[in-house]
């Protein structure tokens, strides 16, 4: 899947899912790539891999304002703090993005499962994954609040072996 397919998958996911489950209108800005976290962050981010031919992560990060007005409009309630509800909402929402994006992006890497998303709230905390990899990066802003969606993948070079050993380990029993 080139860069740009995984982009519109991105935004597409995204939007569907805070337009359509939401009710938020949204923005799309300018995706970009980086190679590691900018430094340090103050909200929430939601964590979700993602395994199968293709390896990866996503996470959808946010403020807390847009934390509390998305977890606010999914829970039918005004929420202005962060609590268990918000996270728990924030949650839910990364899920739903990134189902919509496994959805999509099956048929151009294959078969995908997503792991239990984990959610970091806090202030000045970093996030970040060893290594070198690239992230792309989908801006998105509904009126001053911001989100962002961040997704990492790379071939699956482990399962060729998994496979064969799979296959041996069956071939004993």
């Amino acid at each position: 899947m080139d860069e740009k397919a995984l982009v519109s998958a991105l935004q597409e996911a995204t939007q569907a899912v805070l337009s359509t489950m939401l009710g938020l209108d949204v923005v799309c800005g300018e995706s970009y790539t980086e190679t590691n976290s900018r430094g340090k962050s103050d909200g929430i981010i939601a964590v979700v891999g993602l395994a199968g031919e293709w390896i990866g992560t996503a996470s959808v990060c946010c403020t807390a304002a847009m934390g509390c007005r998305m977890s606010s409009h999914m829970l039918g309630t005004e929420l202005t703090e962060v609590d268990e509800a918000v996270l728990d909402a924030i949650a839910e929402i990364a899920n739903m993005i990134v189902g919509n994006f496994k959805t999509s992006a099956e048929s151009h890497l294959g078969p995908l499962g997503l792991s239990i998303p984990t959610v970091i709230y806090g202030l000045s905390f970093s996030a970040r994954s060893p290594g070198k990899e690239q992230w792309i990066v989908v801006p998105f802003s509904c009126g001053e609040d911001t989100l962002r969606v961040k997704m990492c993948l790379m071939p699956n070079r482990s399962l060729p072996c998994l496979v064969s050993l799979g296959s041996v380990q069956m071939a004993h029993q």
